[in-house]
């Protein structure tokens, strides 16, 4: 094996320790630049969560009805990831409810226990996937395998966008906040966007594509709010964001089934 391709083997296999549960060989070792680096890899760990969620649907849905489906391959995505972007979505929800001041909403965030708002935002968002994909039908793994590169995207876009607001030592997100430079951006773009691509050339439906728009309105309206409140993202605040995207794709894919590209 080459240099170059054992290099990105050993960055993809770092996003894949730092996202996910699952344990990688021993040489890959560990460098907070190579962790750095990884991050463009992100969408690409998407494929192997929603490859997981897809594969979970597929066999849950031989023995029970599709909401049972949809539950169990939730929780496989879940399991894979050990709550990661959904522990990042519930600490959003407790800080912008309960705090008033950044110190305050940063604070907040930072601490380890769940409050009404962050059960409640957690609570809706899981339950909208889990009532939402099974409107897919047979076509629920495909919408898996779209949203989970896909979100993760929207949520990596953040790091070139904006700056991070929680510049302290112990931030267990530092290593990875740092800017990205357009190159990773454009590497994380085509590992986030090829199974969308893939599906609208698939079903010879361009309208597919039309998702991307209320993704990017997603995305500048999150960037203002965490601007505005912030001064920029957090680790949390992309956990936020990858759910709220996956959740947002999930809506308007499944609704292609019915009458939204029809």
């Amino acid at each position: 094996m080459n240099s170059w391709l054992r290099h990105h083997l050993r960055l993809l296999l770092t996003a894949v320790r730092f996202y996910t549960r699952l344990p990688v060989p021993a040489w890959v070792g560990h460098s907070e630049e190579w962790l750095r680096q990884s991050t463009r890899y992100l969408p690409l760990v998407g494929w192997l969560v929603g490859g997981v969620a897809a594969g979970g649907w597929w066999l849950a849905a031989r023995c029970w009805p599709p909401t049972v489906a949809a539950l169990l391959s939730t929780g496989a995505g879940i399991l894979l990831t050990g709550a990661f972007h959904e522990d990042g979505l519930a600490d959003v929800c407790d800080g912008f409810g309960g705090g008033w001041t950044t110190e305050r909403i940063l604070a907040i965030m930072k601490d380890s226990r769940v409050g009404t708002y962050g059960v409640v935002g957690l609570g809706l968002v899981l339950a909208t996937k889990i009532v939402t994909l099974p409107a897919a039908g047979a076509a629920a793994p495909v919408l898996l395998l779209v949203a989970h590169p896909l979100s993760r995207l929207v949520a990596l876009s953040f790091l070139y966008t904006h700056n991070y607001a929680r510049p302290t030592p112990d931030s267990k997100a530092q290593a990875v906040a740092k800017p990205l430079i357009l190159s990773e951006l454009l590497v994380a773009a085509a590992w986030g966007l090829v199974p969308l691509l893939t599906l609208a050339a698939w079903q010879r439906q361009p309208g597919y594509l039309l998702v991307l728009l209320p993704l990017a309105g997603l995305q500048l309206g999150l960037g203002r709010w965490f601007r505005r409140w912030l001064g920029g993202y957090t680790g949390d605040c992309l956990g936020a964001a990858q759910q709220l995207a996956e959740v947002l794709i999930y809506l308007l894919l499944a609704a292609h089934f019915n009458w939204f590209f029809a």
